[in-house]
């Protein structure tokens, strides 16, 4: 009789191909929105997310900065899984005291990110993470933000990166890890 030996498990890119959805025209007319949640849904495609991203930047980071709203879960769970420290990165107005504001450019309009001062010691290692590199505008501004509080930039990781939109561009020399590009 023949033994069936057990599938290997997904890479995080596979599990970002199969459940990845899309929508034409949202927000705007002429924006194809790649939606994430799908992905963040589903416990394994999650774990294979945290386990890539933490396991590419291992060793370089003392703390990762969430990028509002979607970069929050994977530096949480990061955060976790390399017992490192959390940063929140919000939108403008949503932080007390004294905050570091970067403003920027979306694909479709502009926003204004904060970062709170004073979390961490300076020269703290820094990994920035997001789901999605497009313009490059978000990341570019959190980038801003990091070097302004005193912190050092150790690299960038998404978990898709729209190649189209030349976002690496925006962000000079910092290395950047995408679990998937398109």
């Amino acid at each position: 009789m023949t033994q069936l030996l057990p599938s290997p498990p997904l890479s995080a890119a596979a599990h970002v191909k199969a459940l990845l959805a899309s929508y034409p025209d949202f927000p705007q007319p002429g924006i194809l929105f790649r939606d994430l949640n799908p992905v963040f849904a589903d416990a394994a495609a999650f774990r294979a997310l945290v386990d890539e991203l933490a396991d590419q930047h291992r060793g370089q980071f003392d703390a990762v900065a969430g990028i509002e709203a979607r970069g929050f879960l994977l530096a949480a769970a990061v955060g976790y899984a390399a017992n490192a420290a959390v940063l929140a990165v919000r939108k403008g107005g949503k932080l007390p005291g004294t905050v570091l504001t970067e403003e920027y450019d979306l694909e479709y309009g502009s926003a204004r990110l904060e970062l709170e001062v004073g979390q961490l010691p300076t020269g703290t290692r820094v990994l920035i993470l997001d789901d999605v590199l497009a313009t490059g505008g978000t990341i570019a501004a959190t980038t801003r933000l990091i070097e302004r509080a005193g912190y050092t930039l150790t690299g960038v990781g998404v978990v898709l990166e729209l190649t189209d939109l030349n976002g690496r561009e925006r962000l000079g020399t910092a290395p950047v890890h995408a679990i998937m590009s398109v």
